[in-house]
């Protein structure tokens, strides 16, 4: 099995930060990374990923811009 197979599968994990990767779902989950439930063919997943990480800030930079109150977020602008 490789990245780049067609036969591959994949599954959407996300860390603490809330950023969201693809990882193949014949090896183990890296430390630090969850899988969020979907799975499926490398193109299905990234697709997922694009639909639901509409702000690329990290976690922790989102909280901390929304306790100074400074939480402009993209869609905002």
């Amino acid at each position: 099995m490789s990245w780049d197979s067609p036969d591959t599968h994949f599954q959407v994990v996300k860390n603490h930060e809330d950023q969201y990767s693809i990882w193949p779902d014949y090896k183990p989950l890296p430390k630090g990374w969850q899988a969020v439930g979907k799975q499926g063919e490398k193109q299905e997943c990234l697709a997922y990923i694009q639909e639901v990480w509409t702000d690329m800030r990290p976690l922790s930079l989102r909280q901390a811009m929304a306790e100074t109150g400074s939480d402009a977020s993209p869609a905002a602008r």
